[in-house]
């Protein structure tokens, strides 16, 4: 199963989110779950990063995509970022609705900031 984190800070925008594991829905190259979620979570971050000039912070490898966005950016930039994920976000909620046995998405909010 892919299980995905998405953490908020106190004011509710996205920090940092991690995806890990593989849907195992169907063989490998053939796995429409992976590849959904592979193509929605890299091109966010591209996007992020294209659009935006903002360079999040990455750690990848098989099954795994942590994504870090640095703090303290200026409100313009910040508020196209959160834009470009809580569109990931979107998309990825979409994923998990139609195929739950493969992919289960967890919110979580810091309590302090």
């Amino acid at each position: 199963m892919i299980e995905i984190t998405i953490n908020r800070t106190v004011s509710g925008k996205i920090q940092v989110f991690e995806i890990s594991g593989h849907a195992f829905f169907a063989n490998r190259g053939k796995d429409i779950v992976c590849a959904g979620v592979s193509a929605v979570s890299i091109g966010a971050v591209n996007a992020v990063h294209a659009l935006t000039g903002v360079t999040p912070m990455l750690e990848h490898g098989d099954g795994l995509l942590r994504c870090e966005i640095p703090e303290k950016l200026p409100e313009d930039v910040s508020e196209k970022v959160q834009l470009l994920l809580e569109g990931m976000a979107v998309s990825l909620r979409t994923i998990e609705e139609e195929y739950a046995n493969h992919i289960k998405i967890t919110f979580k909010k810091q309590e302090v900031e």
